[in-house]
């Protein structure tokens, strides 16, 4: 039998655990806050043409980061039910950048409240709830690209919405976008993950609204990207809490794995993520960082392969390759319009909706 000092000793251990747990977004906090002070983005002018070593460094650590992220959001879903996992993800990612607002003093006013709740509602609660719901019974791999297909959508409704229009190579795009989703969607076996499928675009097209919003609102009035990012999650995650209130779910599973997993969300995934994003655009042009973020749902596939060991089908496959296809030339065709200037409007590269945008992982 244990005595009275190794239960003690036990005591003290998980005392630790949980001390060490509650620190980790405190500390990310302070070392997100200097990493944003340092490495304000500068204005798109003066952003070096030549890729830098650190600004590559990050890049490429960020693009790990986030395709890991699908297996840790994936995983989380086993200990609890979708929209309460994106709750306890987005109110404390929220949290820890307003900290970093206070530390590099930055006004924590609400700007433009109903401006900042739609985008909310969208970019964080209709974004969190309909992946989350994606993942509890599809795949990675095909749930990450069918998000991703967000540019198609933009284009799409910010033609009617802005009146932005699809021009050139942007049509093969779409084209492609489309020959790919139907191969991913495979409309011939109606059985199976078809639901899960339509949840994922829905993320996608939840995302897409958001930066219609985001686009809308910015020829308006100029706005601090941070403080937005930080109120729109915030209200956005209240928004979640208040929809695992009202559908009930089984009650969460708290274990030291769930705790890793959640730590992961919104320590790194979340709040480092975004800082990341920030440091990238202060050393690379945004074209070569939107470009090479294309390599996020690519990683989650294969770290969904190696950890879960899913394995999709040969038609799955066939569509992810031609909707990743399809990024990659929306995203060189849109930059090589800009960089065109004939005055046109046209729709922002993912490269640029990112930009303006908070991060959508």
């Amino acid at each position: 039998m244990h005595g009275p000092r190794h239960a003690r000793n036990s005591e003290l251990r998980d005392n630790a655990m949980h001390v060490r747990a509650a620190a980790r977004p405190v500390f990310a906090c302070i070392i997100a806050a200097r990493v944003l002070k340092n490495n304000t983005p500068a204005p798109p002018s003066s952003v070096s043409r030549s890729p830098t070593r650190s600004g590559v460094i990050a890049l490429i650590a960020l693009s790990f980061i986030w395709g890991y992220t699908w297996v840790v959001q994936k995983e989380g879903l086993r200990f609890a039910a979708p929209f309460d996992y994106g709750a306890l993800r987005a109110i404390p990612s929220a949290l820890i950048l307003f900290g970093a607002m206070i530390l590099t003093r930055r006004p924590l006013r609400l700007p433009s409240p109903g401006r900042t709740l739609l985008f909310g509602l969208f970019q964080t609660t209709g974004f969190i709830a309909f992946t989350n719901w994606a993942l509890l019974a599809g795949g990675v791999g095909k749930t990450a690209i069918l998000v991703y297909t967000m540019p198609f959508w933009t284009l799409l409704i910010a033609w009617p919405v802005l009146g932005e229009r699809v021009r050139g190579l942007q049509w093969l795009a779409v084209a492609l976008a489309g020959a790919g989703l139907i191969l991913v969607l495979e409309p011939w076996h109606l059985g199976g993950t078809v639901a899960s499928k339509v949840l994922a675009l829905a993320g996608g097209i939840c995302w897409a609204a958001s930066a219609i919003v985001a686009k809308h609102w910015r020829r308006r009035e100029h706005y601090d990207l941070m403080a937005v990012t930080a109120w729109q999650m915030l209200l956005g995650g209240i928004g979640l809490g208040i929809i695992a209130w009202l559908v009930p779910s089984h009650p969460v599973h708290w274990t030291p794995y769930f705790g890793w997993l959640l730590a992961f969300m919104i320590v790194f995934s979340t709040a480092t993520g975004w800082f990341l994003w920030l440091f990238i655009l202060s050393r690379l042009p945004a074209g070569i960082a939107g470009l090479s973020m294309m390599a996020v749902p690519v990683l989650g596939t294969l770290f969904s392969r190696l950890q879960l060991g899913e394995r999709p089908g040969g038609s799955e496959l066939a569509g992810i390759a031609v909707i990743a296809a399809g990024l990659a030339l929306l995203t060189w065709a849109t930059r090589r319009d800009d960089a065109g200037g004939d005055g046109n409007a046209r729709v922002d590269a993912p490269s640029e909706i990112k930009r303006r945008n908070d991060i959508p992982v």
